[in-house]
């Protein structure tokens, strides 16, 4: 088995704009306030997602909440998210309405080197959760590379990890400090 995959810094991201898939599937208080109750899984995508920044890419995230079924549930937006994700980055994160509509594709279009914006709930989306070719088409169309920094997502196969994967150079996100080797 070859574990020498491509990480993010194998890659060159300077000027790129980069679909970073991430799992922001976070819990939420219970009555419904939008708050978030734990942003352990928020701030471990920040490594990642300073390093794009820094190297000058402009970053579109993307990510999952909850279990929408392909239906918008506002108590599963990603709003919240892009909130705390501003507050910990101390820069604006902008939010795109939809997944690939015409919201988030203007504002991927616009997006500058060093920007951010985050993605509405993948699973809004029709075709989320079935790898649907014609949900990670578009969504590989915003960006020239793809980056996961989410692993739990990978075995679900939604179109937002293996199908942009496939019209996309991709790179997962660099090991923490404490990762084994790749060979003992």
């Amino acid at each position: 088995m070859n574990y020498n995959k491509k990480t993010v810094r194998d890659i060159d991201v300077a000027g790129k704009k980069g679909l970073l898939r991430c799992d922001f599937n976070v819990p939420m208080a219970k009555d419904g306030s939008g708050v978030i109750t734990d942003d352990k899984r928020i701030r471990a995508a920040l490594p990642t997602i300073q390093y794009l920044l820094d190297q000058g890419a402009a970053v579109i995230a993307c990510s999952h909440m909850g279990k929408p079924k392909g239906e918008v549930k506002p108590e599963l937006s990603l709003k919240p998210v892009a909130a705390r994700l501003s507050e910990l980055l101390d820069k604006p994160v902008i939010m795109a309405e939809d997944v690939v509509g015409p919201d988030a594709a203007a504002k991927a279009a616009a997006l500058q080197p060093g920007q951010i914006m985050l993605l509405e709930n993948t699973l809004f989306a029709k075709g989320a959760t079935n790898n649907d070719p014609d949900l990670a088409r578009p969504m590989a169309s915003m960006a020239a590379i793809y980056v996961s920094d989410a692993f739990g997502p990978v075995p679900r196969a939604p179109p937002s990890t293996p199908g942009v994967a496939d019209y996309l150079p991709t790179a997962s996100r660099f090991p923490p400090q404490n990762a084994l080797p790749a060979s003992r």
